[in-house]
């Protein structure tokens, strides 16, 4: 498994190749040692207009903040409708 890391600026240069020049995703994939489906992947996310990237990425932090807090609020329901029933079968 390669685990080479590469910078956004080589994604978008790959990228630009595929969509600017209109090289095959296996022509580049092969001149610049990357797999296909990197290509593929990078492509999806890196042909959208960079303030449509930055959208979708504040989008995507603010459903990650979101699903956080709910999960954080349904673990408190349940520990009071446990001290609820706790509390109601001392009194009662």
């Amino acid at each position: 498994m390669n685990s080479k890391r590469y910078t956004d600026e080589f994604k978008v240069a790959a990228v630009k190749q595929i969509t600017d020049r209109g090289h095959s995703v296996a022509d580049v994939a092969g001149r610049l040692g990357v797999s296909i489906h990197s290509l593929y992947a990078w492509r999806r996310k890196y042909e959208k207009p960079s303030t449509v990237r930055q959208a979708d990425a504040d989008q995507a932090a603010e459903l990650r903040r979101v699903k956080s807090e709910l999960r954080r609020v349904t673990e408190e329901r349940d520990i009071l409708k446990k001290a609820a029933a706790y509390f109601a079968k001392l009194s009662g």
